[in-house]
């Protein structure tokens, strides 16, 4: 049996499962002014677990300071109150209490599992890390290092060299173009200083989304949540800047001595909260985010033997969203790669998809939607992925049927609005042959492939911490097969 019909005959039996099982028993927890809280109680195991996002991430990070926001949330677990860092991650581990941080582009978010016996324990050192960082010169020091020692190995990996270049690029005057983790010379240049003032004004309850599953009664939960967030301020962080431009069509790249380069291509979309949005989402699982049953997995692999694997998304930020999408190809292929890729773009966007493949896609994302919720932890990643989102809690009820009532005629206007008229921003990190084509027009469904250049997939640089994020947006769990991220 296949992996995916294995996963839908998972789905299926979820499906059976009680509603309660599947978290569509979530409540809203009122929890005062500027605080989103979501539970789904859960007496199945004495377990607890919590996702939050704080309006942290790297999009508040000054110019000159990129990497402030995942510097400051690498030192969390590095003291505070009265433990230093090794007595704060002594306490941790002596009580197996999992404590992670990770920011993105929009938000910095905490996640946090605990036995329900030590909770008490889990959301008291919680609060302390949050409300007393201590933020001390040797471990300042010591994370520097780390963070510096990451950003150099990554200079070696073409796929963080070409998604930090990709981002740069199309956000370019943006704070969403600074790198999350920053460079050598602005993680250098940030002092404790910096740290504590970036606390100070963004570790806040204004704008605070949490999202809580597991053992516990809603009464037990608000004294746990006051116990660690009571103390925060109440403010809300200024506004990230709007973004009024997307996208740099054309390609760039950066010469690397790599076998297996990397592409990046991407268009600018739709926001989480436009009405074709959903018909978007189920056109990109359609198109590149279906794994092996997409359209550029079939002719850029199957029918021409590009790539082991090319994927797209939609990716969303509070504000936009955009179609991005990897592959990786041999050395002398890139050209015919990105022809391959334009031709089918612009082929879904002329003619959309057939019904077969949008009752396929539709049978996968509405069946495997339940197989987010079959763990506490990937509960709330997933509740915490919709409140970034800016969705209501009903939403968790109506997402598959909003699914469910896509059409043809829907996807085909949502990428008529996408993809039909723009041209994609490429990046390439790969083989120096490629520099005489940096100022080549790109090859159009018309135009014959340029001499032949090279790529691989997206993939994270290895992060001195687990807290440190790569260098694309990505949640700190995955969320449901497919679903959009935030």
């Amino acid at each position: 049996m296949s992996v995916r019909r294995c996963l839908l005959a998972l789905a299926a039996v979820l499906l059976c499962m009680p509603v309660s099982a599947r978290a569509a028993d979530v409540k809203s927890v009122n929890m005062g002014k500027g605080v989103q809280v979501w539970f789904e109680e859960d007496h199945t195991l004495p377990i607890i677990s919590m996702t939050v996002s704080l309006p942290a991430g790297s999009g508040y990070d000054p110019a000159d300071k990129a990497g402030l926001a995942a510097f400051t949330a690498a030192m969390l677990d590095e003291g505070a109150g009265p433990y230093n860092s090794q007595a704060f991650q002594a306490a941790l581990s002596d009580r197996g209490i999992r404590l992670s941080v990770r920011p993105d582009r929009d938000w910095t978010t905490i996640s946090l599992v605990t036995l329900k016996e030590n909770a008490k324990d889990a959301f008291h050192l919680l609060g302390e890390a949050l409300a007393k960082p201590r933020f001390d010169n040797d471990a300042v020091a010591r994370v520097r290092a780390q963070m510096l020692a990451s950003l150099k190995e990554s200079e070696e990996d073409p796929s963080s060299v070409a998604a930090r270049a990709f981002y740069t690029r199309f956000f370019a005057g943006h704070p969403y173009g600074h790198p999350i983790d920053g460079d050598a010379a602005s993680i250098s240049a940030i002092t404790r200083d910096d740290m504590r003032s970036f606390a100070r004004t963004h570790w806040v309850r204004g704008g605070m989304h949490i999202a809580v599953s597991g053992d516990i009664d809603t009464k037990g939960l608000k004294t746990l949540l006051a116990t660690a967030f009571r103390t925060l301020p109440q403010k809300v962080p200024q506004r990230i800047p709007a973004v009024h431009r997307m996208g740099a069509p054309g390609t760039k790249v950066i010469p690397m001595p790599v076998p297996q380069p990397n592409i990046v291509f991407a268009l600018p979309a739709l926001p989480r909260k436009d009405r074709d949005f959903i018909p978007l989402y189920v056109a990109n699982y359609i198109l590149g985010g279906g794994g092996f049953s997409s359209r550029l997995t079939t002719e850029v692999r199957e029918k021409r033997g590009l790539t082991y694997s090319i994927s797209t998304s939609i990716n969303t930020q509070t504000q936009i969203g955009y179609f991005v999408g990897q592959v990786a190809t041999k050395a002398g292929s890139v050209q015919q790669t990105i022809k391959v890729i334009q031709n089918t773009i612009a082929d879904f966007a002329k003619n959309g998809p057939t019904q077969k493949e949008l009752d396929d896609a539709k049978t996968y994302l509405t069946g495997s939607f339940p197989l987010a919720f079959t763990s506490n932890a990937g509960i709330t990643a997933q509740l915490n992925a919709f409140q970034d989102g800016g969705l209501p809690i009903s939403y968790l009820q109506k997402r598959n049927g909003l699914i469910n009532a896509v059409t043809v005629d829907d996807i085909r206007r949502a990428v008529n609005r996408v993809f039909a008229k723009g041209r994609l921003t490429i990046v390439i990190a790969g083989s120096p042959e490629a520099n005489k084509q940096r100022n080549a027009p790109l090859p159009g469904p018309d135009k014959p492939p340029a001499p032949a250049m090279t790529v691989r997939p997206l993939k994270r640089s290895a992060p001195p911490k687990a807290p440190l994020p790569a260098p694309h947006a990505a949640r700190p769990a995955a969320p449901a097969a497919g679903e959009p991220k935030h």
